[in-house]
């Protein structure tokens, strides 16, 4: 890629004889949003760790913005930002007083830190809250002061570790908006995540990580042709009639409905054709009909094999 800001490439770590990176390679365009998604302990947050310097990988390649992240992880530093899972504001200080205080401990003199304080306060809605004690703020309060920390330095890529863990659907929603308002401001983002809206509705590019290893990348649309064509369902007026639709079909079988699996993109109708012809022969007629289309949650599960917990914190 011409224009990459972060290039990975056979990136590898161990603890002990638990393999967490087992040599994954991907590279994400400036000025986008890059999702990571995996389950717990995929490997998401020690590339995170790896690639903003607090960790080191046992073999492979790292750099961002042109720097190698082990040989000079000094320049790395002064071009990123890391905001982790959990908040990290002083609860006894204020939101302004947060913001002021880590201007100054980024060397940032005392006027430049104090507006770009108050113009953060402002971006991010907190203008009304900014001289209460950060400890009366709500979690997606907290989380997007910790954002706009962050973003004080004005970092060319901000790494964003699984940013709406634990938020209520409203904040999840307001912090997706002020995510994708960041990336048309031109800052690359790279976040992780477990959510799979989250990483449909925000990335431009999605790799899915699975056992330290990329089982695949791409857009949301490349990602979801990988599992075919999507599925048919058809609903039956008892459980007895659906087992026999779903031995005809080969589908799989839930209470009183079936689901069939479309064996390639744009041959949804024509395979539904056939399948209601099989069934009218057989004396069988379904009460409801629905072609869905592949979501991610298909593309994870057919990629890793196993049971999303989504709401894992």
């Amino acid at each position: 890629m011409n224009d990459a800001i972060i290039t990975v490439q056979g990136l590898k770590k161990r603890y002990g004889s638990r393999v967490v990176l087992d040599g994954i390679d991907f590279a994400v365009q400036r000025g986008s949003i890059f999702a990571l998604l995996g389950e717990n302990g995929a490997g998401k947050t020690t590339t995170v760790r790896a690639l903003t310097t607090l960790l080191r990988p046992d073999e492979g390649i790292a750099r961002v913005g042109g720097f190698d992240c082990v040989r000079e992880a000094a320049n790395v530093r002064r071009i990123v930002s890391l905001t982790g899972q959990f908040a990290g504001v002083d609860e006894l200080l204020t939101g302004r007083e947060n913001l002021r205080m880590m201007g100054r401990l980024y060397r940032l003199d005392r006027r430049t830190a104090n507006e770009r304080a108050d113009r953060l306060l402002e971006r991010f809605d907190l203008v009304e809250t900014a001289d209460a004690l950060a400890k009366t703020y709500s979690g997606g309060m907290r989380r997007k002061l910790d954002i706009a920390v962050s973003l004080l330095a004005e970092p060319q890529a901000l790494f964003l570790d699984e940013p709406t863990t634990g938020l209520d659907p409203r904040s999840r929603l307001h912090l997706w908006e002020m995510i994708s308002e960041l990336a048309r401001g031109g800052t690359t983002v790279f976040l992780t995540t477990q959510y799979l809206e989250e990483a449909e509705r925000l990335a431009d590019r999605i790799a899915v990580v699975h056992r330290g290893r990329i089982a695949a990348e791409g857009t949301a649309e490349q990602l979801k042709r990988l599992v075919g064509g999507g599925r048919i369902e058809l609903s039956f007026r008892s459980e007895a009639e659906a087992a026999g639709g779903a031995r005809l079909l080969n589908g799989r079988i839930e209470d009183r409905s079936v689901s069939v699996p479309v064996a390639q993109e744009g041959s949804s109708f024509e395979e539904l054709r056939l399948a209601l012809n099989l069934l009218h022969d057989f004396g069988l007629e379904p009460t409801g009909v629905e072609i869905r289309k592949p979501t991610l949650d298909d593309v994870f599960l057919g990629l890793t094999g196993d049971a999303r917990k989504e709401a894992a914190g």
